[in-house]
């Protein structure tokens, strides 16, 4: 493809070129994104697959975002609808017990500054369902909390304690991970 205009004109006529190069482009960044949201890389691999057959049947792309913008609400969409038919998403605490406390989120952000993006990766793959969806929404994909509550069919102050969970599990992690390293 010539350029990216191209690529996106050729995917919405159906050019089979086209739509290689967009899986080609993408595929890679959008399974880290399904992997985030699913926490298992197979299960990733099945929800990017479908996702890709979404765009490539409904190519609804108007151009009033960037591509990969796009592509990426795509994939998140995939993602939680997976999850609400695994009945996975119904995994969110609701109670009423006082939240763990967090440790200071500065000193938590320069500890997981020593650790790979894989890593980081693979920590949040390991939250909770709940907790996993509600931190990828609010921190990757910028959602408020009254905004997850609707995605998800929960409350706003279910959001706020997931995602409150979901620090604290990340930070006891962190902790661990890197004690464990210094040890070595």
């Amino acid at each position: 493809m010539e350029s990216k205009v191209d690529m996106i004109e050729g995917c919405r006529v159906g050019d089979q070129s086209a739509r290689q190069a967009l899986y080609t482009l993408y595929s890679k960044q959008m399974l880290a994104v399904c992997y985030r949201y699913t926490g298992n890389i197979d299960t990733a691999h099945d929800v990017l697959h479908d996702g890709f057959i979404k765009i490539f049947t409904h190519f609804t792309f108007r151009g009033e975002c960037a591509i990969e913008t796009w592509i990426t609400r795509v994939m998140v969409t995939q993602a939680i609808d997976y999850l609400r038919r695994q009945k996975r998403t119904g995994n969110i605490i609701t109670t009423d017990q006082p939240l763990p406390e967090l440790a200071d989120e500065q000193e938590i952000a320069e500890e997981g500054n020593h650790l790979t993006n894989q890593q980081l990766l693979e920590f949040v793959a390991e939250l909770p369902d709940g907790c996993r969806t509600v931190f990828n929404l609010y921190v990757f994909e910028e959602k408020s909390h009254k905004e997850i509550a609707g995605l998800l069919g929960i409350k706003e102050h279910s959001s706020t304690s997931q995602l409150h969970r979901a620090k604290s599990m990340l930070a006891k992690r962190i902790k661990d991970y890197i004690a464990n390293e210094e040890r070595k």
